[in-house]
Formats: structure tokens, sequence, C-alpha cells
């Protein structure tokens, strides 16, 4: 399903791929406008588009413009930057690997960012400091897993989701242990493990951007190194790529861009597994077309869920993607064991 084929796939004509662009990036301005406008208090889809400009014209803000800005926009422009960083990172994990099953969690995370944040939430510390705490656990654990899965100058694909599973089951393990031993956080905890955009700010918004832009922006510089890849190390290292470099350079870049979505608003299933696959059938195989493609289609894919998540009793964002995944993952597995 990952497509070793990517190299050999037929060219596209430039009309094509330009009205599939214009597509996504339609989807998207209809989901951000959507999750915009739709809450407690119904905005239009014109005033939103008019509250939008007022306000990136410089103008005053009018009504309805200051929810629009300093409410909603804020959310959904997190979700928007969630959503791309862990689909390009999915994508590009599916690809380094080589294995359908790749996640951006791959690596230990997601684990790492929930075991320190049940340290901080029991702890009592600031809300501030949660997700300093997550982030840096985060990193920690993914260093942790490079390290175990180190020999010599080498990174092998098996033994680094080895590691990072070890990694990973550790990090949930003691999460796990601080949770019974607080009880009374025990809530706050479970709603940062499925996933929370409702706490997202400006001031977030800004911090995460420079993670999850770095990440993706390294990712999809290395588009055709990685087309490369699926033909197999030795026939990429004949072409001259460095394979260990690239797929250290791909695990670091994915991996920043990751820990710092899911430090700031949970963990969130399912988009950085499922999205590559959708993108991979409508869209191609091939990474340089992928990568971007992914990305749109994950920022409007966790708008819209996180939309669905604050106007249902379903209430957390990573319970919706989890219930719109689960079912496609399965249908996914169905037609690969037919085909």
């Amino acid at each position: 399903m990952t497509g070793g084929s990517s190299a050999a796939a037929p060219a596209r004509r430039p009309w094509t791929r330009a009205a599939q662009v214009a597509g996504l990036v339609a989807l998207l301005l209809v989901a951000v406008v959507l999750g915009t406008g739709i809450g407690s208090v119904l905005i239009s889809p014109g005033e939103v588009v008019s509250a939008l400009w007022r306000g990136l014209s410089g103008q005053p803000l009018l009504g309805d413009d200051v929810i629009v800005w300093r409410l909603r926009l804020p959310r959904v422009v997190m979700a928007v930057l969630v959503g791309a960083g862990l689909s390009v990172c999915g994508a590009a994990f599916q690809g380094v690997f080589r294995n359908p099953l790749a996640d951006p969690y791959l690596l230990g995370a997601a684990s790492g960012s929930a075991l320190g944040a049940t340290v901080a939430i029991t702890l009592g510390w600031a809300r501030g400091l949660i997700p300093v705490a997550a982030l840096v656990t985060a990193l920690g654990a993914v260093s942790l897993t490079l390290a175990l899965a180190r020999e010599g100058r080498r990174f092998a694909p098996t033994r680094l989701i080895l590691s990072g599973v070890v990694v990973g089951s550790v990090a949930s393990a003691g999460a796990t242990a601080l949770i019974l031993r607080g009880e009374d956080r025990a809530r706050q905890v479970l709603a940062y493990t499925l996933g929370d955009l409702g706490f997202s700010g400006w001031r977030d918004v800004l911090t995460v951007l420079p993670y999850v832009g770095l990440g993706a922006g390294v990712l999809l510089l290395l588009a055709r190194a990685l087309d490369t890849l699926q033909l197999g190390d030795l026939t990429a290292r004949s072409l001259g790529v460095p394979v260990e470099r690239l797929r250290l350079l791909v695990v670091v870049a994915a991996s920043l861009a990751t820990a710092g979505a899911v430090a700031y608003v949970g963990i969130i299933g399912f988009v950085g597994l499922i999205v590559p696959h959708v993108a991979r059938l409508a869209f191609g195989p091939g990474h340089r077309a992928l990568l971007p493609f992914s990305a749109l289609l994950g920022g409007a894919l966790l708008v819209l869920a996180d939309l669905l998540a604050r106007t249902t009793p379903l209430s957390q964002v990573g319970i919706v993607t989890t219930l719109l995944g689960g079912p496609f993952f399965l249908w996914l597995l169905r037609r690969g064991r037919d085909d």
C-alpha cells in the first residue's frame, strides 16, 4: 500500500495536478470558514470572510469579529497546523520505513509526550508548563529510541521500530502509574491523551509553528530522495542517495514536528496514519505530490473533526478521528488483502 513503484508512476498532466491542488486548497478554505463560523454563536460564511478581511487589512474589528479572531480562529489555525504536520510526518515515516502501518508516533513521541504531561499535571504545575514538559519528554523519548537503535552509523528500520515500541511502552507504563497515584487529576490527563484544541491561543500557535514548519519543510525538501528510497536501500545507494543519513534526517525532522504538535494539543490518533493513505490512493505514491497533498488534506480533516467534536457530545477531537479513522483503516486492510 505504500507503493514501491512511485518512480514508475505515470506522469500527470500539469492541468490535472493544478486542478487537484486547487481542489484541496478550496477544501481547506471551506473547512476554515465552517470551523470559524459554527459554534454557540452562528456566524455566516460571508460574515466570517468579512471579519477575516478586516483583521488582515488592519481595520477595526466589528461585532462578531472578536469571536472570530480571538476565540475561534486560533483554534482553527492550530488544527490546520497539527493536521498538516501529523499527515506529512506520517507520509514520510511510511515512505522511509516502507511500512503502511507507520505513523508519526512510531518512535515514542506520543508516549513520551503523555508521560511529561502526566508528570506536570499530577504535580499540579501551571497549565503553561504542561506543554513544555510534554515537549521535553517527547523529544527525550525519540532520542532514547535513536540511541537504542543505533548500530555504529546505521539506523536499521527494524531496530528503530522495535526500539520505539519498547520506549513507548515504558513511557506509557510510567504515565499509567502516575495516573493511578493521582486519581483526582486523571480526567485532565485523559483529556490530554484524547487530544484537545480548546485551549489553543495565538501564543500557542506561534510556539508550535516553528516546530511543525521546520520539520515539515525539511521533509518536503527530501521528497525526491524518499521516492528513490522506495526502490530499496541497495538501489538507492547505487543512485547516490545517502540512505542512513536520509533515514536519520527524516526521523529527526518528523519527530520534531510531531513532538511540537502533540505537546500543545495532546495525542490525536489516526490522522498521521490514515491521511497519507487517502492522499496516496487519490493522487499517487510520488512523495513530491504526496507530502504537500497530505498536508492540505490533513489540515482540512482535523479542522472538520474538531468542529464535529465541539458541536456534538463527542467533545474530544481524538475521539472523532478514531471513530472516523478506525473503520477506514479496517476497510484499507480488507482492500489490501483482496488485492
